[in-house]
């Protein structure tokens, strides 16, 4: 993680979580939440996210990582923080290395997580029990 150029395709990596865990630990549960996280990130840096991934425990050198999608693999992955990455992924380390390998920037949001209230964590828990239509994670 290093200096950050400004305009680069941003893959945003957000972890999926059993629902089970949401009082345990709600942001690790809340996919859009932590998207949002990336994407206001990345905006304020002036690059466009290009890829919105949701992953467990996916190996650092699994394909839908390194896809490319149209206007070209990703040059930069951003994660809210290092605990989501470290569940996202099966092993952080691995990814930075392979990251590194190729030449691809890897940063963390580091901003505020949300405060989940009761009603938000239901809110939370509500959208996540519905069916997705055109589910585009991995």
């Amino acid at each position: 993680m290093g200096d950050v150029v400004a305009g680069l395709r941003v893959a945003a990596i957000a972890s999926l979580t059993p629902l089970e865990e949401l009082d345990g630990d709600p942001f690790l549960v809340d996919t859009r939440s932590q998207h949002a996280m990336c994407a206001r990130w990345a905006a304020d840096r002036g690059h466009v996210v290009t890829r919105q991934l949701r992953v467990h425990g996916l190996r650092a050198d699994h394909r839908a990582l390194w896809a490319d999608t149209g206007g070209g693999p990703p040059e930069l992955f951003v994660a809210p923080n290092d605990r989501v990455l470290a569940r996202a992924l099966a092993s952080a380390a691995d990814f930075a290395a392979e990251c590194e390998r190729r030449g691809v920037q890897l940063e963390f949001a580091g901003l505020e997580e949300p405060v989940y209230t009761a009603r938000a964590k239901a809110d939370v828990h509500r959208r996540l029990s519905m069916p997705t239509a055109g589910y585009d994670g991995c």
